[in-house]
């Protein structure tokens, strides 16, 4: 026997939790589409298309071996005007739990990729790219293959240098030495030639 406290729901009618998760979902539909025009009236955008962009961007890095998450969250701050949002604002575009947010930008930071800041006179951070994001991802690829290079020595003098393992890694450490050579050297004359270009300077480098 049902008791009176107890609802009955007739086939194909709603429980009541079902409807109140329908409306915060349609809710959160109407605030991303509020927020979208709000975009679009700011910036002139097709704030749709950016969206499709941020996604695109974020497939092809995820194709390449980066997590998903942080290929989304990353390829947001890209397409930012300031390339900077807080987490709520992340989460909001990509339609993504702030948990997911975190995750993402714990890993994009670990690879230097985004930095952490505080809002003045908030509690909220903001995760920013680096004002030269690609050479400073760069940069920390060079340090990571600095790592691999003396790990790998030590496997060539473990393994010995005339045996076919060992001439294995002897060949790949010549080819982290030449390639770290070669990297530096590009750095430099990319930001040489960045100079004749007309990008606006970076903050706090005036002469970049």
């Amino acid at each position: 026997m049902t008791s009176e406290t107890e609802q009955t729901t007739r086939p194909g009618q709603a429980t009541e939790r079902e409807t109140d998760q329908a409306t915060e979902r349609e809710t959160g539909q109407a605030a991303e589409r509020g927020a979208d025009r709000a975009a679009e009236r700011e910036t002139g955008r097709d704030a749709e298309a950016v969206s499709r962009f941020v996604e695109r961007f974020a497939a092809e890095m995820t194709e390449a071996g980066m997590q998903r998450m942080a290929s989304r969250v990353f390829a947001a701050l890209l397409a930012d005007d300031d390339g900077s949002m807080t987490s709520a604002e992340l989460a909001l575009a990509l339609q993504i739990s702030p948990a997911a947010v975190s995750g993402a930008v714990t890993y994009l930071t670990q690879v230097s990729m985004v930095g952490r800041e505080r809002e003045p006179g908030s509690r909220r951070d903001r995760y920013r790219l680096h004002d030269e994001v690609w050479y400073t991802t760069f940069a920390h690829r060079d340090r990571v293959l600095t790592r691999w290079e003396n790990a790998l020595r030590d496997g060539v003098r473990v393994l010995g240098e005339d045996t076919p393992a060992g001439s294995r890694l002897a060949e790949t450490v010549a080819f982290f030495e030449f390639l770290q050579a070669e990297l530096g050297g590009v750095m430099d004359r990319w930001r040489e030639h960045r100079k004749t270009l007309g990008f606006p300077p970076y903050e706090g480098h005036a002469n970049a």
